[in-house]
């Protein structure tokens, strides 16, 4: 039986591609390279030029925003009432 040739660039070459992939795929996920650093400022850049230029995109986020700030005022003001309720509740019992 023969040894294959070392040389021959066709054995393996299926495994080299799939190593080739992880390495790329591992090496873009690695917190210290430069692709990744790059790929989330374009990512970042891409979301703030369609937030910029698009007008039914703010529209959208300034609805957003209008519904949490009302929901944050309306949880407030029911926090003062039991506050309101819990402080007549103890002047009513000093009273008694």
């Amino acid at each position: 039986m023969t040894q294959p040739n070392p040389n021959n660039p066709y054995i393996d070459k299926q495994n080299n591609t799939q190593n080739n992939t992880q390495n790329f795929l591992g090496n873009l996920l690695d917190s210290n390279n430069s692709k990744q650093d790059f790929l989330k400022g374009a990512l970042i850049g891409a979301a703030a030029t369609f937030i910029l230029t698009n007008e039914n995109a703010q529209k959208a986020i300034f609805k957003g925003f209008a519904k949490i700030s009302s929901l944050f005022e309306s949880g407030i003001e029911e926090l003062k009432e039991r506050y309101e309720d819990a402080k007549a509740e103890i002047n009513d019992a000093d009273k008694i």
